[in-house]
């Protein structure tokens, strides 16, 4: 508090008025808010006429209009990419100048959300099924089995290229990489409710609706028997090609599970992607060798989870819905 520039736009001006009115400096200290060699300093600049101290800054406020300009075009590019733009438009400036005022702009370099590419007849369709359930209760969603399948790499590699935003603009879509479903990967299965989570199922080949509906006889119907005993229940499932397939439908209604409806890359929509999270992120410091401790690893971090934590899961559907509604059907932040 000792320094000047400490002081607020506001308390300079009641500096200036209280001395005009001649008042002391230890009241307009008090007035202020501040410490009384501030305000001795504040006036004694001010009756010296002396500017701002330090050196001249090197570029204009035109130049850093450009500079923004540059990054908010295309926020993908890395710094060398960025200094070397602006310098072409005759900028004289070093890179690490080019740093800093991005910084001093707000922008920060950050790992890109990734959300699914939504054209318009599904984002129609995902607001149509969000106010059909807006009205479900939490006793409604309980009931709910939700399921999905989830890549897992012994190294979790690079997560792809950073992208400079600022607070704030993690859902802007000019700074979020689209993904493409179904990449080509070993999957593991899993599923889950508010009562907790049900026995994991290690995918080793293709899923196709053979393979999908053997692991629903035998890891989905003994984690229905886990998580609700005799009690009714609805299955959730995404519609990928398995699972929409003629076959898997007949084998739900010979089975007599009903399926809820749900609309087409909608994961943010589904709260077990939030326990894949928590289970990756809990995994990031592990390091296995090779498939088979990757596995163990993966079953005992799943094995963690709590029913407390499900449950949280399951009471934000709501929240969720009212989002895509808000979002009118585009991917929102969950």
């Amino acid at each position: 508090m000792g320094k000047t520039s400490d002081l607020t736009a506001v308390q300079k001006t009641i500096i200036d008025t209280l001395h005009k009115e001649g008042k002391t400096q230890k009241v307009i200290a008090k007035e202020a808010g501040c410490s009384q060699s501030s305000v001795s300093k504040h006036i004694n600049r001010q009756a010296k006429g002396r500017k701002k101290c330090g050196r001249k800054k090197c570029t204009s406020s035109r130049d850093n209009r450009t500079l923004q300009r540059i990054v908010t075009t295309n926020p993908f590019k890395n710094v060398g990419e960025i200094h070397k733009e602006w310098t072409a438009a005759g900028v004289s400036a070093s890179r690490t100048t080019t740093r800093r005022l991005m910084k001093d702009m707000g922008f920060r370099c950050r790992i890109p959300c990734v959300k699914p590419l939504l054209n318009k007849k599904q984002r129609k369709k995902r607001l149509a099924w969000a106010k059909d359930k807006k009205d479900w209760t939490d006793a409604e969603w309980s009931k709910v089995m939700f399921s999905d399948e989830s890549k897992f790499c012994i190294s979790f590699g690079n997560q792809g290229p950073r992208v400079w935003r600022k607070s704030g603009e993690a859902q802007n879509p000019r700074c979020m990489r689209s993904s493409v479903k179904f990449p080509p990967s070993v999957m593991v299965w899993g599923a889950m409710s508010s009562a907790g989570v049900g026995p994991l199922c290690f995918l080793r080949s293709r899923v196709n609706a053979a393979v999908y509906q053997e692991v629903l006889e035998h890891f989905m119907l003994p984690a229905a028997d886990q998580l609700y005993g005799d009690a009714d229940f609805t299955f959730q499932q995404d519609l990928a090609p398995a699972h929409s397939a003629k076959t898997t439908s007949t084998w739900f209604k010979d089975h007599g599970i009903p399926v809820l409806d749900w609309p087409a890359n909608s994961p943010d929509l589904n709260p077990i992607e939030n326990l894949w999270g928590i289970v990756k992120r809990r995994m990031q410091y592990a390091r296995p060798n090779n498939a088979e401790e990757l596995n163990t690893t993966i079953r005992a971090t799943w094995a963690l989870i709590t029913p407390e934590q499900c449950h949280r899961l399951i009471e934000s559907m709501p929240r969720r819905i009212t989002a895509v509604i808000e979002a009118k059907g585009a991917p929102t932040k969950y």
